[in-house]
């Protein structure tokens, strides 16, 4: 997936433009975009605050650890199962 070139917190500032009455069309002319774009902006951070998306990115990190913790687990117990169930 590409990249943006726009930060989550310049995302959210041109969301929040938007709330404050300024038109799709004029923030999406100054920021050389597509309106389609903003309006999938909006269906992602609508609402967000740069204090919540700062919180879901620790929280999306702190979720891939601990998925990363429970596959090694699961690996290392399914190893012990397979080992302690052959006949000596």
């Amino acid at each position: 997936m590409k990249k943006s070139k726009f930060t989550e917190s310049q995302i959210i500032k041109a969301l929040k433009e938007n709330e404050a009455g300024r038109s799709v069309e004029e923030i999406s002319r100054d920021l050389g975009i597509n309106k389609g774009t903003f309006y999938n902006w909006r269906k992602k951070y609508g609402g967000m605050e740069v204090s919540h998306l700062k919180r879901l990115k620790e929280l999306e990190a702190e979720n891939q650890k601990l998925k990363r913790m429970y596959a090694d687990v699961s690996l290392d117990l399914q190893m012990a199962k397979d080992v302690l169930s052959k006949k000596w």
